[in-house]
């Protein structure tokens, strides 16, 4: 089996260029690759896509900002594709005063809308939205008697995402809530660098414990924080 290049943090952030789609794994933080986060502000690209579930914590009177929050501050994005801003003071200011682009998408929708653009599906119809603002501007279709919103693939540049344990080969097991957006992103991205608490040897993973297979990933990096 192949085994993938295990990286430096620094090296996995200037993979990412000016402009790129990036998909980022974890849910307020909570399995997010921090390690590899960190490296992204200091590498400093910019005018980035943000996918991500949120954009964690940023509370402007006391300052407490982590995850991608952190990029979110230093305006690496200019349009934000999330579910919750709600904890990121940071992030609703930009959006208020036009400084970024933020579409908010209902979380179970932008969840379907990844896994869409890893296995290659042309959108997925739901009802969620209906009547709201989400519907503005998308395609209505109605199957039988009820009436569906086309919602579009996502797909991303890079994805840098966060699991427990890694093996050389890039199988990855991802810790209790980790499992969110991190295994569906881990297939929608054109380059995959993984994040791992942990990376053993090939055959030291149970291969029914394996989230992610080893095919989707590219890249490992060596966490430097123990998250799950």
């Amino acid at each position: 089996m192949i085994q993938k290049p295990v990286i430096t943090a620094a090296e996995a952030a200037a993979k990412v260029r000016d402009g790129d789609v990036l998909m980022v794994g974890g849910f307020m933080a909570c399995g997010s690759p921090h390690t590899i986060i960190e490296a992204l502000v200091e590498r400093g690209a910019r005018d980035m896509t943000l996918v991500c579930n949120d954009t964690a914590t940023h509370d402007l009177k006391s300052g407490k900002v982590n995850g991608v929050g952190r990029m979110v501050q230093k305006r690496q994005f200019k349009k934000i594709i999330a579910s919750h801003i709600g904890l990121n003071q940071e992030t609703q200011r930009q959006m208020n005063a036009g400084e970024t682009e933020v579409a908010l998408v209902p979380q179970g929708t932008l969840a379907e809308r990844v896994r869409a653009g890893g296995v290659g599906l042309g959108g997925v119809l739901t009802p969620t939205g209906l009547g709201t603002e989400v519907e503005e501007g998308k395609q209505v279709i109605t199957v039988g008697d009820r009436r569906f919103l086309l919602e579009l693939p996502l797909k991303g540049d890079v994805a840098v995402i966060k699991a427990k344990k890694a093996d050389r080969a890039g199988n990855l097991v991802y810790a209790a809530t980790a499992q969110n957006f991190n295994p569906l992103m881990a297939m929608a991205a054109s380059t995959v660098i993984a994040e791992a608490e942990e990376i053993v040897e090939v055959g030291e993973i149970d291969p029914n414990a394996v989230h992610t297979a080893s095919i989707f990933v590219d890249f490992l990096v060596k966490s430097e924080r123990l998250e799950g």
